[in-house]
């Protein structure tokens, strides 16, 4: 679900106010980190690009289509790295703007999912994604580096639809 956990931590941090700020900080990289792990276990074979078994010979070791991906992932992570080092002390990180941003958010994501029903996607896979496009995807990533409680992953999956990729693929 594309939903923003840093924005979520914010709201749990002003219901539950930690008085000790190492606990606090242990617990979001705690939450962050066990909702990553989760991620790559459930995709790990789609998204590991080293094969060492079952290998055709003269094959490669390394899966370049994954690469591929990856680099690409790279490219679309650039803008948002860019602007959040550059702008971190900006940004208003408090439950209001947090609980604004993922109700509008939510509704935006209603409305471009309604919007890209019945439509013919341009790109129908991950490896149709251009640079071009992984950067412009990546520039949607903006939005979660500057308003707090925005979904990265939302935000790029709004991206790509709006720029006619397939659900499933961005």
């Amino acid at each position: 679900l594309p939903v923003s956990s840093t924005g979520h931590m914010i709201l749990v941090e002003e219901f539950l106010k930690f008085q000790d700020e190492q606990f606090s900080q242990m617990f979001l990289v705690v939450v962050q980190l066990g909702a990553i792990l989760a991620v790559v276990l459930l995709f790990w074979s789609r998204i590991w690009p080293f094969r060492f078994t079952k290998r055709e010979r003269g094959e490669s070791i390394i899966d370049w289509k994954i690469m591929q991906m990856w680099f690409k992932i790279i490219v679309a992570c650039l803008p948002a790295a860019i602007v959040g080092i550059l702008f971190d002390d900006w940004v208003f990180y408090n439950a209001y703007v947090v609980a604004g941003a993922l109700i509008v958010y939510g509704i935006l994501f209603i409305i471009v999912e309604n919007w890209n029903k019945g439509r013919k996607p341009a790109i129908t896979s991950v490896t149709e994604i251009g640079y071009d496009t992984a950067l412009i995807i990546g520039i949607f990533q903006l939005l979660a580096a500057v308003v707090p409680g925005t979904s990265r992953s939302g935000a790029t999956i709004i991206g790509a639809l709006l720029l006619g990729v397939a659900r499933g693929a961005a």
